[in-house]
């Protein structure tokens, strides 16, 4: 269970100060030694970013970032390298139909544009505004192109292992159908049919909080109120649901602790957006209020489970509540995480992502036990061992793990298991947590994609 003391917001704030400090110097060096023709930089092997032909679902993190750096300090320069490099090199993931990613990759790029536009803290500009406005529809639409339907009423956009699964990363992707939505713009499908983008992402948040979680009612022998599947798995045939599985946790009746920030940061960020829409936008929905009760149920019970079971007193979490190495630390809940340990590693992005979700939780339903919590975990990330302070690594946040089963991640000489690496995914987290915190001890707008 975490263990948090009363939280010191200005302190916390302080620490977000250096965080932001430190990433500008580290994405201004990265940006002149990075080759865009290797593709998106994933993680860190011995501090130097490496790429991972995948999905390149990193690639708007990497652009991101400097947009951020951007929105923390008015820095002008930090705005010109987000905003060229997206132009550049974003337009692919605008039309990508074979990933389930656009909500990252889109939304923390040409979003986080028009974002600043609208927020005054990008000079007016009809035609800018046009070029994100028009970007970000068709990102909404080529995700919500990925549809499987099920037995049960309701479908999902599904994952790149194909119609047959549902990831439960892709519930915080979902930003990108409400972005379309807010802008106006619907799928236009065969015959001239209009498929509304509000309607498919209110049905994959229903398919999502019915499969991918678990709240105590003897669904299997594993249902624990909070845990998270990470791939739920249905027939193509006829739409029914088979089981759980994962991609990049030890178990399907496990918990992989980055899958489940996802779930918690997704559904506290969705809840945020649906409560800033007019409510006769979901009448033909069956209104707001069920639409409500499912993300905040679905927000509520995660972050219990992340609060009291999922990770180490510290509010760091060990990359799969099940990995089975964990058995040889003695009473790992009780005690701070160590991420240089011989037997499993740490994953300090999932800290970051779940830290976000806990405070967007906490200020939205004015909880403060959430938002103590998110705090407790942001001032831990915020120092070392998991901030890289040495200028010459070029990551962000340490401890970050990718894809553990596939053996993908560095092991250092003279280590067991991956430690001091750093992911794109992490670093810019916990960059978007900083930023959080610091608009909220400076009193300004809340920090939302949707502004």
């Amino acid at each position: 269970m975490i263990q948090t003391a009363p939280i010191d917001l200005f302190a916390v704030a302080s620490a977000a100060e250096r965080v932001v400090s430190l990433v500008a110097g580290k994405a201004t060096a990265l940006d002149r030694a990075w080759d865009p023709s290797k593709g998106a930089p994933v993680f860190t092997v011995e501090g130097r970013y490496t790429a991972r032909g995948w999905t390149e679902w990193t690639q708007g993190f990497q652009f991101g970032i400097p947009l951020l750096v951007f929105d923390a300090t008015a820095e002008e320069e930090f705005l010109e390298l987000g905003r060229r490099r997206t132009l550049a090199h974003m337009p692919a993931h605008l039309t990508h139909v074979g990933v389930h990613d656009h909500g990252f990759n889109n939304v923390s790029t040409y979003g986080a544009l028009l974002r600043l536009l609208k927020e005054g803290k990008i000079e007016d500009n009809p035609w800018e505004q046009q070029t994100y406005e028009t970007a970000l529809k068709c990102s909404a639409a080529v995700q919500a192109m990925r549809w499987s339907k099920t037995a049960y009423g309701k479908g999902f956009v599904y994952s790149f292992n194909g119609p047959h699964s549902l990831f439960c990363d892709t519930l915080r992707s979902m930003r990108s159908l409400a972005l379309g939505h807010a802008l106006g713009h619907t799928l236009c499908a065969e015959h001239d049919e209009r498929i509304s983008l509000l309607d498919r992402l209110m049905q994959h948040v229903w398919t999502t909080a019915k499969f991918s979680v678990y709240y105590g009612k003897g669904r299997d022998a594993y249902d624990r109120p909070g845990r998270v599947a990470h791939e739920s798995i249905f027939n193509p045939s006829d739409g029914l649901y088979r089981c759980p599985s994962s991609q990049q946790g030890y178990s399907p009746f496990s918990t992989w602790s980055r899958g489940h920030a996802w779930i918690l940061c997704g559904a506290a960020e969705l809840l945020e957006w649906v409560d800033s829409r007019a409510e006769s936008e979901f009448a033909e929905l069956g209104g707001v209020e069920e639409t409500r009760e499912v993300l905040r149920r679905m927000a509520e019970v995660t972050a219990d489970f992340y609060l009291e079971g999922l990770t180490a007193s510290d509010g760091i979490p060990y990359w799969d509540d099940g990995a089975p190495g964990l058995a040889r630390i003695p009473d790992w809940r009780d005690r701070p995480a160590d991420p240089y340990n011989d037997h499993e590693p740490t994953d300090s992005s999932a800290a970051a992502i779940s830290a976000q979700g806990l405070l967007r939780l906490g200020l939205h339903l004015k909880n403060g036990r959430y938002r103590d919590a998110g705090l407790a975990v942001a001032s831990v990330l915020f120092a070392e061992p998991y901030l890289s302070t040495d200028p010459s690594h070029q990551g962000l946040l340490l401890h970050s793990v990718y894809h553990r089963p596939n053996g993908w991640d560095h092991v250092p000489s003279g280590r067991k298991v991956p430690c001091g690496e750093s992911s794109m995914w992490g670093d810019y987290h916990l960059l978007e947590l900083a930023v959080m915190v610091l608009r909220l001890a400076r009193r300004e707008r809340p920090y939302r994609f949707f502004g």
